[in-house]
């Protein structure tokens, strides 16, 4: 999927934790295979040119189109898999495939699981007694800079998503043109207990930009968020600062 994943696993039976680790991370290999927009051999790429089907495809193809399905429904179209004419289901792959690789291994008795995937991470459970998972929001305009410190000492599972235009540049897609989101935004941080979720309604709400994509972003149930803006502006939403610590 072109970036760095990272797990952070404390306690558990680590002949088991150990033998789900390796599943986890297998199976984000897998993702990347079957769902590849750079493999001109991945099924999500054959699926685009029309050489396979659906039915035809890992039971997963149809898990994370239904997903997206959703997702665009939800996002009033805003979120899609769509890019540039050709089917496209990355904007959601990524979430997901993080997501399910910590409740993999937290399945597997571990206390607690963080995995990071090139920024956007899924916390489930706690490192120690008393201890949250506590992920740092990076500052869009002053590299190396923290924006944020999220902290999950109020929920079992927490997810962490960051859509924006600091790192990989205008690469997120208005989907009423086709080409690339101009607003006023540079980054929008979601936080929402599903990393699936979060990651989409991060992207969505970037492209819908920071009026529009704020007052979408309040009106979802269990979701907070932290824009910033070109002109560094933050706006945050009604509930976020109980996560903030």
């Amino acid at each position: 999927m072109g970036t760095v994943f990272s797990f952070d696993v404390r306690g558990g039976e680590p002949a088991a934790v150990r033998a789900a680790l390796d599943e986890a991370v297998a199976g984000l290999h897998r993702v990347d295979e079957v769902f590849s927009t750079y493999r001109a051999d991945s099924q999500i790429s054959r699926l685009a040119r029309g050489e396979l089907t659906v039915d035809a495809c890992a039971p997963e193809v149809a898990e994370v189109l239904g997903l997206a399905s959703e997702a665009e429904r939800v996002s009033g179209g805003w979120f899609s898999t769509s890019y540039r004419g050709r089917l496209d289901p990355t904007g959601i792959v990524k979430g997901w495939a993080v997501e399910r690789a910590a409740r993999r291994v937290a399945a597997a008795g571990a206390r607690g699981v963080s995995v990071n995937g090139g920024g956007d991470v899924q916390v489930l459970g706690t490192p120690g007694a008393a201890r949250p998972w506590r992920v740092g929001v990076s500052d869009p305009l002053r590299p190396g800079g923290l924006a944020a410190v999220v902290s999950a000492a109020a929920a079992a599972e927490l997810a962490v998503a960051t859509s924006g235009s600091a790192e990989r540049g205008a690469h997120i897609v208005d989907p009423r043109t086709g080409r690339s989101a101009m607003t006023d935004l540079v980054a929008v941080t979601v936080v929402a207990p599903r990393l699936t979720w979060a990651d989409c309604w991060a992207t969505a709400a970037f492209a819908m930009g920071s009026r529009e994509g704020l007052r979408w972003l309040e009106s979802l149930d269990g979701v907070e968020a932290l824009l910033v803006t070109s002109g560094d502006e933050v706006r945050c939403t009604g509930g976020l600062a109980r996560w903030l610590g």
